[in-house]
């Protein structure tokens, strides 16, 4: 296999996390004003580190109703992952089946040796083997380029902040006696919200583009991923707004966003446009053919 450190992809997820350490700054100084004292901060900085590294994959599988599989239950899901293990040089990871009418996939965990990866039952059906091989090599890149931990992180930021907001508008409805220390932790918090957003999205675009690349890498067949990510966003198109809406928190994880059309979330694309993805597969076949 042919591997390159796309150190472009390290040094956006290196800033990433230097903001996401501003962002708890800016969380413990909404909680200290609003009254708590030192040391409930410091166990609340430490149980949120401590869930989130050990219990990112978890999260996001509960989140998402993902079911983790047996080797009986789908031995040929597992030999293809196997198979993809070997030629990227990984360990075997976890895999999970989520139930779902949206065709997607997606991986987690907080190190290749701690990987989830997981695939809808809808997306086994209307892909070919080999584009279903594509689809996992593109979420081992992810386990190999080791960005997926930084995502969940900076999901589970902007949730805190969704939460701060929601008790600034049951203060602001209820006239609690704190209403002013409320209304000022709402309004960091919108702000707290937006930042962990563009964060999001800024490292899920580039990241998108670095998986794709592994992809090609790792099956040495770029045409496949083509292939799939189009006949992905094709479907997804005729699946019903419900569906998308019920896992559309979790787009910043999967291959192609499930965006229902009725949130705030499509200004926040977490994923570049297809065609950038084909065109840019386009330039990774070429190299690999030796054209350039």
């Amino acid at each position: 296999m042919k591997w390159k450190r796309d150190w472009g992809l390290t040094g956006r997820v290196m800033l990433t996390m230097f903001l996401l350490l501003i962002v708890y700054l800016v969380f413990i100084a909404v909680l200290w004003y609003l009254g708590l004292g030192l040391n409930y901060l410091i166990v609340i900085v430490a149980l949120m580190a401590v869930v989130q590294y050990f219990f990112s994959d978890r999260l996001v599988l509960w989140s998402t109703g993902s079911r983790i599989i047996q080797e009986d239950e789908y031995p040929e899901l597992h030999q293809m992952v196997a198979k993809l293990c070997t030629e990227a040089d990984l360990p075997m990871p976890k895999i999970a089946i989520m139930q779902s009418p949206v065709p997607n996939a997606f991986a987690t965990g907080r190190s290749p040796k701690h990987a989830v990866v997981a695939c809808t039952d809808s997306i086994m059906r209307i892909l070919t083997p080999v584009e279903l091989e594509a689809v996992l090599a593109h979420e081992l890149s992810h386990v190999k380029n080791r960005d997926v931990l930084t995502m969940t992180i900076a999901s589970f930021m902007a949730m805190i902040a969704a939460v701060i907001m929601q008790n600034f508008l049951f203060a602001s409805l209820f006239g609690r006696r704190d209403q002013g220390a409320w209304i000022i932790a709402g309004l960091v918090a919108v702000v707290v919200w937006f930042v962990s957003q563009i964060l999001i999205m800024a490292l899920s675009r580039y990241r998108e583009f670095a998986a794709d690349r592994g992809s090609a890498y790792i099956t040495n067949n770029p045409r496949a991923l083509m292939s799939a990510l189009t006949k992905i966003s094709g479907r997804m198109d005729t699946v019903p707004p419900v569906a998308k809406a019920k896992i559309e928190g979790s787009n910043a994880f999967f291959i192609i966003p499930a965006l229902s059309g009725n949130t705030l979330l499509e200004l926040f694309s977490t994923h570049p446009p297809l065609e950038k993805r084909l065109a840019a597969l386009e330039k990774v076949e070429a190299e690999i053919k030796g054209y350039y």
